[in-house]
């Protein structure tokens, strides 16, 4: 069965246009006759605008789990602010901890001066944000707040179940570009075994009324993504937006969904068979209505995928051999490669 297109809109002043395909889970996760249909649409929507819309997730990823996700996560931002900062992110390669905000503007600078030229006109990102790594890292410990009450050590046992959950989805998806892609389906299950993965909670604060005035302040810069795949679970708010030719589109939520796009290490992999598309997050339109007491809050929560660290990445078969033009780019180091983009936005 072909997927359905979601609702997109192109955000105002704008003529962009995107249609982002629904597609089920379960195809790729009971290996039916569905399931090379639905790997050759999972590519198709990398290809084409990057991003897809994931539905029938809930073997896998209940969705009391993720309830609970979003309420813990919601308590952990309200906590107060020296408990937090006593569980600050430090380093770029341990990747893990509490961001306050102002510390992080996401972007596609290279270099620190590249994303402070980008802080110097644009603003500091209006975000915090909490960082888990896999759990047991030799070196590079997740800050729990378990030592800090019992809350604390429910939010660790929710967050390290949900972690695991988003492995398993991870690892399905990359089975199914492997089949889209005319590889054998367990073709990546050794760069994705370990699970060098981050889980980052978000909270967007509340922002006084003219906080976005003149379009220059975001709740996320403009970017893509580092890895090879992101799961995003947003909560109804709306915001994220995507770049298309023409101009900025609005992505909207759906219930029931998950929003996957592709990052840059996938599109280096595929020789740019697929796309990493920029995005950012800014405040939805309210269709002319005066916000009299600012801007509401707003949560996500993102499962960002990376091959695992120690996998050296370079072009795929198939992918830049004779007529194809050859290798876009030199291979790198995962780990490394990430750890020189987080280290230019922090």
């Amino acid at each position: 069965m072909a997927p359905t297109a979601a609702p997109s809109s192109p955000a105002p002043g704008s003529d962009a246009k995107l249609s982002i395909p629904l597609i089920s889970l379960q195809p790729l996760l009971t290996h039916t006759s569905a399931t090379l249909e639905t790997a050759k649409s999972l590519l198709s929507a990398f290809q084409t605008s990057g991003f897809l819309y994931l539905t029938d997730f809930s073997s896998v990823i209940p969705s009391s789990l993720l309830a609970s996700v979003f309420d813990q996560s919601a308590r952990f931002f309200a906590r107060p602010q020296t408990q937090k900062d006593g569980l600050a992110w430090t380093t770029a390669r341990s990747n893990r901890g509490y961001v306050c905000m102002g510390r992080e503007k996401v972007s596609q600078g290279m270099t620190k001066a590249e994303v402070a030229n980008e802080r110097e006109s644009g603003g500091e990102d209006l975000k915090e944000s909490f960082e888990i790594g896999r759990e047991l890292e030799e070196g590079h410990e997740n800050r729990w707040p378990d030592k800090l009450d019992f809350e604390g050590a429910e939010f660790k046992l929710t967050m390290l179940g949900f972690f695991e959950k988003c492995k398993e989805v991870h690892a399905v998806l990359m089975q199914g570009i492997a089949l889209g892609m005319g590889l054998d389906a367990d073709f990546f299950e050794d760069y994705v075994a370990t699970g060098d993965n981050t889980l980052r909670l978000l909270h967007y604060p509340p922002v006084a009324p003219g906080g976005f005035e003149g379009g220059k302040r975001v709740r996320a810069g403009a970017h893509s993504d580092y890895g090879s795949v992101t799961l995003l679970f947003q909560d109804q708010r709306g915001g994220l937006q995507v770049e298309r030719p023409g101009g900025w589109v609005d992505v909207q939520p759906v219930q029931g969904t998950i929003v996957v796009n592709a990052g840059d290490i996938l599109a280096r992999w595929s020789n740019d068979l697929i796309r990493s598309t920029k995005h950012r997050v800014v405040e939805p339109p309210f269709k002319g209505r005066e916000i009299e007491d600012g801007h509401p809050a707003r949560y996500s929560v993102a499962y960002f995928c990376n091959p695992d660290f120690d996998k050296w990445i370079e072009a795929l078969p198939g992918t830049w051999e004779g007529e194809k033009g050859g290798k876009k780019y030199e291979g790198v180091n995962s780990g490394e490669y990430l750890v020189q983009r987080l280290s230019a936005t922090y």
